[in-house]
């Protein structure tokens, strides 16, 4: 029997030394809950608010279940606040649209990320006071035709968006005539849109200006905030610190420790994160270093994250896999069994069936993204149980897989020759028997083509976890673009690691595929009375 099932061992073998192999990630499992630690969510993705570092540089921070650490102006305010509390700082890294679900979830404590508070966030967190004042600006090149703006009419024409789910967006409408393109995501792809020409400028904070000019000097602030006609209001002009509604303690704590904060020690301290903040020609120790490639010095520099990236992916994607195959598996053997004679046992695999059909349908026609949103933050809302982004992810991968394989090993099952189950019968074989030794065995081979393009899709699919901040390949991949502004290079380097994770695992699955289709070299009529030429047979007559 073992000998039967070598090719089903040779799976699991591989699909195991690729989970063993990207074993290193595992360090993105985060430890138990630390009641001595204060977890403080930002995008570590807003410099000079806060950014992403390979060490801990200038009294950088932990970032939660990772070797990074976090670092400015939003991280130097959270020590403080730790420090007073006698609470250790640790970072809960997370995109701008998942900072109000990790606060309300439980996943986080304050949200300290450069976010003002407006009265729509205002219903569903506490503000505390202002940590920092800001006046706005709209950013674009030097040489724009908008450069020279003095009034709100002169950007009639002009092509700008804004960081989407900000109030930013909304001050547009004073541009009068500007052309609202579409928010986006983050501060990264504005950048990069400016950069590419695909719109004008985008409104943000003075401070993002200076920012952005101390490694594009290409680019024009243009102060709005001055212009007569521009209007915003005392809540959209300053940041604060978000903390959950229930936590009324905390957030009379905070206020009393940004109270002893003086406005010239707030001043001091964003010049330092400015300074700070990461640059693409310094070492791990932000020191300057002689020019060289920039390839070179990205992976000088960020060669460790993007290492963990692809670890963390792989072992997405090919625990996912697993999984999901025996999740699948199980499914299909399932929805093949034959309708019982008695109406109990049929009724009941009714309702099974009813419930496997309602799991296929809900994860295959609903996206991968939008599961992970609802099974990482939505568990902990109305469940209460923080379950850690790793394994949150291993599981939305899984059972995403197992409803495609699910429906892709039934079609196996069924398409299987129906003499085979009928010589099966007449043999005296069980339905289990029969499955196991005759229709599985082939249907799982024809399926292999099926399920190495699911591992394929895995790889490349892992990206969209990014909604919940697990440090996959791409979520590294954004935050080096981000920081060092290279962002064509950087990505066509993240396309060129997963084109060659993508074709790797492609060949060796072809391999596998070969292997188990056997010799073709055989003659169907030989036996062991037929086992010379025909030469032989008239020799011996």
């Amino acid at each position: 029997m073992k000998s039967r099932f070598k090719w089903l061992a040779t799976l699991v073998a591989l699909f195991t030394c690729l989970g063993i192999g990207a074993n290193f990630s595992l360090n993105e499992v985060s430890a138990k809950k630390d009641d001595g630690t204060l977890k403080v969510a930002m995008e570590a993705n807003y410099q000079p608010y806060n950014w992403t570092q390979t060490n801990d540089a200038n009294d950088a921070v932990p970032i939660e279940g990772s070797k990074e650490y976090a670092n400015g102006y939003d991280v130097k305010i959270a020590k403080i606040i730790g420090q007073k509390l006698h609470r250790k700082v640790e970072v809960v890294k997370t995109e701008w649209d998942g900072l109000l679900p990790a606060l309300t979830s439980g996943k986080a404590d304050l949200i300290i990320a450069g976010m003002s508070p407006t009265a729509e966030r205002e219903k569903a967190i506490n503000f505390s006071q202002p940590y920092r004042n800001s006046t706005f600006v709209v950013i674009t090149k030097l040489n724009s035709r908008y450069a020279n703006a003095k009034k709100l009419t002169d950007f009639k024409g002009a092509k700008l968006t804004a960081q989407q789910g900000t109030f930013h967006y909304d001050l547009i409408k004073q541009l009068k005539g500007a052309k609202r393109q579409p928010a986006m995501r983050d501060f990264a792809a504005m950048r990069q849109s400016l950069i590419s020409g695909t719109i004008d400028g985008y409104v943000a904070e003075d401070t993002e200006s200076t920012s952005f000019k101390m490694v594009d000097p290409d680019i024009k602030s243009i102060p709005v905030s001055k212009m007569a006609g521009f209007h915003a209001t005392k809540e959209e002009s300053v940041t604060s610190i978000g903390i959950a509604k229930p936590n009324k303690a905390l957030l009379k704590s905070v206020n009393q420790i940004l109270a002893t904060i003086p406005q010239a020690k707030r001043v001091r301290l964003m010049t330092e994160a400015v300074k700070q903040q990461p640059k693409t020609d310094s070492d791990k120790k932000g020191k300057k270093t002689k020019s060289e490639p920039w390839l070179i010095s990205m992976w000088r520099q960020y060669g460790g994250m993007i290492l963990n990236g692809i670890g963390m992916t792989l072992l997405l994607a090919s625990v996912g896999t697993i999984a999901g195959f025996f999740i699948g598996l199980a499914v299909g053997i399932v929805r093949t069994i034959p309708t019982p004679t008695t109406s109990g046992k049929r009724w009941l695999l009714k309702f099974v069936n009813w419930l496997l059909s309602v799991y296929i349908e809900i994860f295959r026609g609903t996206p991968m993204m939008v599961q992970a949103a609802v099974i990482y933050y939505g568990i902990a809302q109305f469940w209460h149980l923080n379950i850690d982004r790793t394994v949150a992810a291993l599981i939305i991968v899984s059972i995403n897989t197992g409803a495609y394989l699910a429906e892709i090993i039934r079609g196996g099952i069924i398409s299987t020759p129906e003499g085979q189950f009928e010589a099966a019968s007449a043999l005296g074989m069980t339905h289990n028997q029969r499955m196991w030794h005759i229709i599985l065995p082939q249907a799982i081979k024809n399926c292999l083509p099926s399920i190495t393009n699911e591992f394929i899709v895995n790889i490349k699919d892992t990206s969209v976890l990014s909604i919940i901040s697990v440090s996959e390949l791409f979520f590294v991949g954004s935050t080096i673009a981000s920081q060092t502004f290279k962002f064509f290079p950087t990505y066509l380097t993240i396309s060129a690691i997963y084109l060659i994770l993508t074709f790797t695992i492609t060949r060796i699955f072809n391999l596998i595929e070969k292997h188990l289709q056997g010799s073709k070299n055989y003659n169907l009529m030989a036996n062991q009375v037929q086992v010379g030429t025909p030469k032989d047979m008239e020799a011996k007559n």
